[in-house]
């Protein structure tokens, strides 16, 4: 399994969003490459689909469903916790997006 996390230099949420896929990880007792990719140019954001800063993808699909389908750029993302929205997305939803690739893949 390959886990990248996506931000741009500077961004405050890009050591919690890592703080919480290891969590996931453990919470599912499974293995994965976290590589972090750095996302500097407005260029790039559009090449990788990058829809703010921190993202995550699990065997490079984002982490929170429709997502692909909003706009590309640098800027800072949030996420939906409950009745609030955050910098880092829940745990919850990255152990599902970890649970879904494993499927996907026949890992269960």
């Amino acid at each position: 399994m390959r886990i990248e996390i996506l931000s741009f230099e500077g961004c405050k949420n890009a050591a919690g969003a890592l703080d919480r896929v290891e969590q996931a990880l453990q919470h599912e007792s499974m293995r994965a490459v976290v590589e972090h990719v750095e996302v500097n140019t407005p260029e790039l954001a559009e090449d990788l689909h990058f829809v703010g800063s921190p993202s995550i993808r699990v065997d490079g699909k984002d982490i929170e469903p429709g997502a692909d389908e909003r706009g590309h750029g640098l800027m800072c993302r949030t996420y939906r916790d409950g009745n609030i929205t955050t910098g880092v997305p829940p745990v919850e939803m990255i152990r599902a997006a970890i649970r879904a690739s494993a499927t996907r893949v026949g890992r269960r």
